[in-house]
């Protein structure tokens, strides 16, 4: 493969370490989840804006983009904000094990889309990887639905979220093969926060009265799991299909349960455990014997 295709894998892993911490900090937060949801990208657009300001670059690029460029970054951050909005919900009504292994489930509906719309040919490798990894995320999140009561909520959101993401990663992979990193994330990070923002003034909810901890944590879910986690991933995108980005999030299930076991004292079960090592088992198939990449100068899909 090619050195900036080590880099995008590179990305990947350093991706799903910053977003494994996501649900812990979410849960230490311990405030409503619109209200954690819309001060994480507020935070995350706030630190960027620096960023942008003082790179011509990014003012460049941004001024000559396209009024379609424009929606599609705009649609990029709707999804962004709904994906986060409906998984953040999830985890005040079941685990994160459940929780972050179903939202996960995003590489489905990526891969679905790829091969009914867009004609994409992937080959047999990937979805045996896939199907072993989609296996691991019902062993880890699916004993909540057969187990019923109040959890089945918060599977049905988390299942939402995934939905949203997968939509997010779609127009993300589409928008920055022609865009620098900055010039994507920034805008869509933005939309996402003013959504948020306003969500959160619909519910009544402002940002007085909370305790400090809560502002803590969601500068951390910021710095860590948006600035550093979902830019990494924005930054695979521009060499690696969807497909590819999407599934290798399978692995944040596996992260943020062991977290979970260390912070919050939430000791996985034996099936849990074997989902894990599913998941695990399904990205290294796919990463490794199936290295599918776009090229970033021609958009054109080949085998290294």
């Amino acid at each position: 493969m090619k050195t900036r295709d080590y880099n995008a894998y590179g990305a990947l892993i350093a991706g799903i370490i910053s977003v494994s911490f996501a649900a812990t900090f979410i849960r230490l937060a311990d405030a409503a989840p619109v209200f954690v949801a819309a001060l994480r990208m507020v935070i995350a657009s706030v630190l960027l804006l620096p960023v942008a300001l003082a790179s011509k670059d990014f003012r460049e690029r941004f001024k000559l983009l396209s009024m379609r460029d424009a929606m599609l970054l705009g649609f990029s951050g709707i999804f962004l904000s709904m994906h986060f909005f409906l998984w953040i919900s999830s985890l005040s009504y079941t685990g994160v094990a459940s929780s972050v292994a179903l939202v996960a489930t995003s590489p489905l509906f990526v891969a679905l889309y790829s091969v009914l719309v867009l004609k994409e040919v992937v080959s047999r490798v990937f979805w045996l990887g896939l199907a072993i990894s989609s296996a691991g995320g019902l062993i880890l999140g699916g004993g909540d639905i057969i187990r019923g009561g109040g959890n089945w909520a918060g599977d049905v959101l988390a299942l939402g979220g995934a939905l949203a993401a997968a939509g997010y990663f779609l127009v993300g992979s589409r928008l920055r093969k022609r865009m620098s990193l900055l010039t994507y994330i920034f805008p869509v990070y933005s939309v996402a926060a003013i959504i948020l923002g306003i969500l959160a003034l619909g519910y009544g909810i402002g940002s007085a009265g909370l305790e400090p901890k809560t502002y803590l944590y969601c500068f951390l879910l910021a710095l860590v799991c948006q600035v550093s986690g979902h830019s990494l991933f924005n930054y695979a995108l521009k060499s690696l299909k969807a497909t590819i980005v999407t599934i290798a999030t399978l692995g944040e299930p596996v992260g943020a349960s062991i977290i979970a076991m260390l912070v919050l004292r939430e000791t996985p079960s034996l099936t849990q455990v074997a989902g894990g090592g599913c998941i695990i088992a399904g990205i290294f198939i796919v990463l490794y014997f199936n290295p599918l990449v776009v090229d970033a100068d021609l958009g054109r899909p080949h085998m290294d």
